[in-house]
């Protein structure tokens, strides 16, 4: 991925025009094999860590925040189909270079009918829709008594109608279209109600485990994960700034290198300790998952409640290190040929995230430290 980062920052501009990624950006993804890292290795997969899907994600970011993006919710949904069952988890990863995305919001039904579920619904934020392959839908399951069930459905990309409605300041090539269904039907095993996993679960029925080392729970694997996108940003963004500052003065002042100010000096010193800092914090993050997973554990409801407080954290240094650098670049950084300018958007835009947002995570957080309830199922 090192030796592709210079042309995902090349194709930037033409990427945020057409609010969708190049095909130059896919392909060089598809053959590094990218699209692999999260597919268990007896599909074909490369059966990656956490630890190592981040590190390439990051390494993505620092080319185009976009298309690391796009790649992490493609790969972070096929590490969730492998806590499927086996006949699914056949069929999706009949392709190992798989591509899902995800609508995350419970905006759709699934009526009961023979054979399966009828789906009808609309999910908007829909990240990658246009080059997946398949979509994994949240919602819900209208029983004949009108009561709900959540459930999350794998469905073909090509089921769904995609409006072209992805207008953004920031991630605008992540075409995050909304994807609607109308009438799909969904067959049953392609369907999963966690309410009926669980009550197979204390009948003592077997589902699959993860893979080997894999198992890192649900929701930390997702917090964690997220925030490798914003540290290949902030990396990248901290790479413009050395690159563009040689030669340039300060204007209207008498300062003919800017490197020679201390403030610049304290300003680069500064946002390179907030990158390192929310590096430690992800590495340890991922170590205490990694631990867990190779010993068959569920990380604690302390860990958890950590990983979710400190991934914001993280995201939190990662922005705040754009946003010195930024400020320290003078007027020409906002044109748009310039690459710093997008990647202070996109961090700005996706730290607003409702899944990594500041506040909320360090509610929760906060919460368990002071040994109260967390109030939130996602952990």
């Amino acid at each position: 991925m090192r030796d592709i980062v210079p042309k995902l920052r090349e194709n930037g501009l033409e990427a945020e025009n057409r609010r969708w990624l190049p095909d130059e950006n896919l392909e060089l993804l598809d053959k590094a094999g990218v699209f692999r890292m999260a597919t268990p290795r007896e599909f074909g997969g490369l059966g990656f860590s956490l630890q190592e899907q981040s590190k390439v994600l990051a390494e993505i970011a620092r080319g185009c925040a976009s298309t690391s993006w796009v790649a992490m919710v493609w790969v972070s949904s096929a590490w969730m189909v492998t806590l499927y069952p086996g006949e699914l988890q056949e069929e999706i990863f009949a392709k190992p270079s798989v591509r899902v995305s995800g609508g995350f919001s419970p905006t759709g039904t699934l009526t009961p009918t023979e054979g399966g579920y009828t789906l009808n619904g609309r999910w908007g934020f829909n990240s990658g829709c246009h080059g997946a392959d398949w979509n994994m839908m949240l919602a819900f399951v209208e029983r004949p008594d009108g009561t709900l069930d959540d459930a999350i459905a794998m469905v073909p990309i090509s089921e769904f109608s995609i409006d072209d409605d992805w207008h953004a300041s920031s991630l605008a090539a992540t075409g995050s279209a909304t994807a609607t269904a109308e009438d799909v039907f969904v067959p049953a095993h392609r369907v999963v109600i966690p309410s009926e996993a669980a009550a197979a679960i204390e009948a003592g029925i077997e589902l699959p485990p993860p893979p080997a080392g894999r198992g890192y729970g649900l929701y930390s694997f997702l917090f964690s994960q997220a925030v490798s996108t914003f540290i290949g940003i902030a990396r990248g963004a901290y790479e413009l700034f050395l690159e563009r500052l040689p030669g340039r003065g300060i204007s209207y002042t008498s300062w003919t290198e800017q490197k020679e100010h201390p403030l610049t000096q304290i300003q680069v010193a500064t946002a390179a300790s907030k990158i390192a800092a929310a590096e430690a914090l992800a590495a340890e993050m991922y170590r205490t998952l990694q631990e867990r997973a190779d010993a068959g554990e569920e990380p604690s409801l302390q860990e958890r409640a950590a990983v979710r407080g400190h991934s914001a954290y993280a995201v939190q240094l990662a922005k705040e290190a754009v946003e010195i650098l930024y400020n320290a670049s003078g007027a020409s950084v906002i044109k748009r040929d310039v690459p710093l300018q997008r990647f202070h958007r996109d961090i700005q835009g996706l730290s607003l995230h409702g899944w990594i947002l500041l506040s909320a995570n360090l509610e929760v957080y906060g919460r368990v430290i002071l040994g109260m309830d967390p109030d939130t199922p996602l952990l």
